[in-house]
């Protein structure tokens, strides 16, 4: 063979480099949108579970209402 007709390996490595620097910085832009996204839900867990919390205090306050009304109606019936 002669010179022109080999593969150069530099080249072949300048190549196989540029893909891994590729993959690099596309792993690294995938890193970020995976922590933003994780950073997201936890701010959306704890929304909901403050969420959560007001509504189980809600129905806890309409729970005594309803109890109260239901001993008011019973005194009136025994009255």
């Amino acid at each position: 063979m002669t010179p022109t007709q080999q593969p150069d390996p530099l080249a072949s490595l300048e190549e196989r480099i540029q893909q891994a620097v590729q993959l690099v910085g596309r792993l690294r832009q995938e890193k970020d949108a995976a922590l933003s996204q994780a950073a997201e839900a936890r701010v959306e867990t704890g929304r909901l579970a403050d969420e959560l919390t007001a509504l189980q205090a809600e129905r806890k306050q309409v729970r005594v209402r309803i109890e109260k009304l239901l001993e008011q109606i019973d005194r009136l019936s025994n009255a």
